[in-house]
């Protein structure tokens, strides 16, 4: 049985100057095996060879039992508040650095591109760019300023994506900060399934999953967040406030069976909802590796779960992700 890990992150160990404007990321070297990624002159996250070493990654995936991992771009480098020239060409330098990296794992590491998102001929042309250089996949926010998945432009590339036969891994990004969510790393605990849940409504009450046929191969991080939770609650509204939210052809849980979701929920209980909701078809391995709110032991939750059967079990640990993927089982 294959494992894939469908949702962890790289760091390049440095990168040129990005363009742009106002505060870019860099990267400053603390130690051979630590470095800080830096947004202008202030810290934002600490990271460690992990994000960068293959050799590193190798004898993680070996330790838990992970035969391959998708390397997806950290959200902080999307640079979807940039003008299109500079998230274009910031998206070119990640996209290159990351085969560089997956080219030291050849057939392990699995490299998924990021787009401009902002600017849809922009972010179509380096898909097909990235695509043709030897990405799998490609990885997008969940929203590109106040614009959801519903908008235009997006549905656009969505349907590019589509065209291409290549697949969509959607990460939460770009919380709200306020006060209330100063604390307790609230951004990360409560905003970022709310951004989740939220990129789905947009997706199945914006009627996206209307306007793109089921060739669309598209996965949700996080569990699909609180949406899973909620299915009920959203297709009530459905049926009693038509004038509000009846943009879709369906109810939300009629779309169950176009997109998938990862398994980062931590807890049985969480993941025994998330397969009844969605079925043990829908849901993929993922970490958020190498990152420290990801799940410890690649898998644990999937492997110990008692109510799973041993069917199931093989279906989220690797044989949806091939799926996913494109590949054939």
């Amino acid at each position: 049985m294959s494992v894939i890990d469908v949702h962890t992150h790289y760091v390049p160990h440095g990168w040129p100057e990005l363009p742009g404007v106002g505060p870019r990321p860099s990267l400053r070297v603390d130690s051979p095996r630590t470095a800080t990624i830096m947004l202008g002159e202030q810290p934002f996250r600490t990271i460690t060879d992990t994000a960068w070493n293959a050799d590193v990654r190798l004898r993680d995936m070996d330790r838990h039992g992970v035969d391959r991992q998708v390397l997806s771009p950290t959200p902080v480098f999307f640079s979807y508040d940039q003008p299109a020239d500079a998230a274009a060409a910031t998206a070119a330098i990640f996209n290159d650095l990351a085969l560089d990296i997956a080219a030291q794992a050849p057939g392990r590491l699995v490299p998924f591109c990021q787009v401009p998102l902002q600017d849809t001929d922009a972010a179509c042309r380096e898909l097909e760019r990235a695509v043709g250089a030897g990405h799998r996949g490609v990885e997008i926010g969940n929203h590109v300023g106040d614009r959801d998945l519903d908008y235009a432009g997006v549905v656009t590339f969505l349907q590019h994506a589509a065209a291409l036969d290549v697949p969509v891994f959607v990460h939460p990004w770009d919380m709200p900060s306020s006060p209330r969510v100063g604390r307790w790393m609230a951004q990360w605990l409560v905003g970022m399934p709310a951004e989740t849940h939220l990129s789905l409504v947009a997706m199945t009450l914006g009627g996206v999953f209307d306007r793109i046929g089921p060739e669309l191969r598209i996965c949700f991080a996080h569990g699909g967040g609180s949406f899973p939770f909620w299915v009920g609650r959203m297709d009530n509204a459905w049926r009693e406030r038509p004038d509000v939210v009846g943009g879709s052809a369906l109810p939300p849980s009629g779309y169950l069976d176009r997109f998938l979701v990862d398994s980062v929920v931590f807890d049985e209980r969480a993941l025994r909802l998330l397969v009844d909701t969605m079925g043990a078809e829908r849901v993929l391995l993922g970490t958020d590796y190498p990152y420290p709110l990801g799940e410890p032991e690649p898998g644990a939750v999937i492997r110990k779960a008692g109510f799973l059967t041993d069917d199931q079990r093989s279906l989220l640990l690797g044989r949806n992700a091939v799926r996913f993927l494109g590949e054939k089982a």
